[in-house]
């Protein structure tokens, strides 16, 4: 089995524009006489790689602690793609996903149902509702946003709207295109309009 972390690192992550920064602060120190080392810090909750939880975006949706783990965990398929992602392509995903389903072999692979995007790709309204109206359970890609940089709520509202939860800014430089095992579960944090992620991918 081999484990690709698609995690960004937390204290050097890439950070939407307009969101507080992390910050770390050394408690305390052994090598300043203390009995153990201890950090504190603080974040936003879309730093890094994250969650949105269709709350996010919906002031009547689902906060990430109510939002079912069986979307952030199950088998995805990754894709390489680069520029404006259209409706077309959003239907050759899904489809692609599917026949890499059936070539597996496994009745219980699902990977149609969680898609990662592999490489500088923006969402268009026209693929958010393809994504929608196909109910995938969740969307993944290495931006910090899905949708445009300077625009990005009509995207989020017709997915968030679907209740699909978004994972973003992974990294999949190093993850080639296939069918693997996700783990992306956010930390519980209670009545949160997102949460940090450490995303992990399994090549079985």
């Amino acid at each position: 089995m081999k484990i690709y972390d698609i995690t960004q690192e937390l204290f050097s992550c890439a950070v939407y524009p307009g969101d507080p920064s992390p910050e770390k602060e050394i408690k305390l120190s052994i090598s300043d006489g203390a009995v153990c080392n201890l950090t504190a810090f603080k974040m936003c909750a879309h730093n890094g790689t994250h969650v949105d939880a269709p709350y996010h975006f919906i002031n009547e949706g689902k906060t990430i602690d109510q939002v079912d783990m069986e979307r952030f965990i199950g088998y995805a398929f990754v894709i390489s793609h680069e520029g404006d992602i259209t409706a077309e392509d959003a239907h050759s995903f899904i489809s692609q996903a599917r026949e890499a389903a059936l070539r597996s072999g496994n009745t219980e692979c699902d990977c149609y149902n969680r898609i990662l995007v592999k490489g500088d790709a923006t969402m268009t309204e026209d693929a958010a509702k393809v994504f929608a109206e196909n109910r995938i359970m969740l969307f993944g890609n290495e931006s910090q946003t899905v949708g445009p940089l300077d625009a990005p709520m009509a995207v989020h509202l017709i997915m968030l709207g679907a209740e699909i939860v978004l994972l973003e800014g992974i990294r999949l430089g190093e993850v080639p295109d296939g069918v693997y095992l996700l783990n992306s579960a956010p930390i519980n944090l209670g009545g949160s309009d997102g949460a940090p992620s450490r995303a992990v991918l399994l090549k079985l």
